[in-house]
C-alpha cells in the first residue's frame, strides 16, 4: 500500500489532510526557502516561485525518505507545498516579526490579494522517482480593515507571524477576511481539488489512499518529525 507523507510541518495542511480521510506521515523539509527563491532566475514569475519551492520541499524530503530507507521510499507519494501572498506584484512568505506583520497589514487592509500556493507530487518506488506533477493554485482573498487595537492584539498572539501574508483563514485571522473567491483548502495551504488532479496525474487516486488510511490507527495520526522548519 502506497504510503502518503506530508512534507511540511505545518498542523493546517495536516489538519486538511486528516479531515478529507488521509493519515499521513510527515517528514519535514530542510529546505532554505531563500536560497532557494534566490537562485532562480530573473523574472521568474511568482507562481513559478512557488512552485519551484514545493518541488524543492518534496525532493529534499525524497532524498531523506531514500537515505533512511524508510518504507516510504520503496513505494510512497510525497506532496511538498509552498504558500505566499501577492500583493501589488510582490510576493509575500511568512513576516516573523511584528513590525513586519504589521506593515504587510497596513498594505494588505480593505483590499484584495491573491494567495499562490505551489504544490508538487513525487512517486516513489523502490527508492526512485518514477513520477512527478506540479502546479500552483490561485485565490483570491479579500481583507477587512482591522480596527488598530484588534491587529495589534492579533499579532500579540503570534499566529500572523509564522503564515504567509500574516493571516490565516481557519484561525484568528479568519476574522478579518471578508470572503475569498476560490478553494478555501488551498488558503488553508493545500488545495485539494489541486492535489487530487496532481495524485491522479502520479498513477495515484484517492481511494487508494483512502484505504492506506483505514489501515492505520483508525484516527489519522501522523508521526511527526520536526526537525526543521517548513
Amino acid at each position: 500500500m502506497t504510503e502518503f507523507v506530508l512534507g511540511s510541518a505545518s498542523p493546517a495542511r495536516l489538519q486538511v489532510l486528516r479531515a478529507a480521510g488521509l493519515s499521513p506521515t510527515v517528514r519535514v523539509s530542510e529546505v532554505d526557502e531563500d536560497a532557494v527563491a534566490a537562485a532562480l532566475p530573473p523574472g521568474t514569475g511568482p507562481a513559478e516561485v512557488v512552485i519551484a519551492l514545493a518541488e524543492a520541499k518534496a525532493r529534499d524530503v525524497a532524498a531523506a525518505l531514500v537515505a533512511d530507507a524508510s518504507p516510504a521510499a520503496l513505494d510512497g507519494t510525497i506532496v511538498g507545498c509552498d504558500s505566499m501572498l501577492l500583493v501589488d506584484g510582490v510576493l509575500q512568505g511568512k513576516p516573523k516579526t511584528p513590525e513586519v506583520a504589521r506593515a504587510r497589514w497596513a498594505a494588505q487592509a480593505g483590499r484584495s490579494a491573491e494567495l499562490l500556493t505551489g504544490h508538487s507530487v513525487l512517486r516513489l518506488r523502490d527508492g526512485a522517482v518514477v513520477a512527478t506533477a506540479s502546479d500552483c493554485s490561485s485565490t483570491t482573498v479579500h481583507f477587512t480593515s482591522p480596527e488598530p487595537e484588534e491587529l495589534e492584539a492579533y499579532i500579540a498572539t503570534g499566529e500572523p507571524l509564522q503564515v504567509a501574508g500574516a493571516f490565516t483563514l481557519d484561525g484568528r485571522g479568519g476574522w478579518f477576511v471578508d470572503r475569498i473567491d476560490g478553494d478555501p483548502s488551498s488558503v488553508i495551504g493545500i488545495g485539494l481539488p489541486l492535489l487530487r488532479r496532481l495524485l491522479r496525474d502520479v498513477g495515484v487516486g484517492i481511494p487508494q489512499l483512502w484505504l492506506g488510511a483505514a489501515g492505520g490507527d483508525g484516527v489519522g495520526a501522523a508521526q511527526l518529525r520536526s526537525d526543521a522548519n517548513s
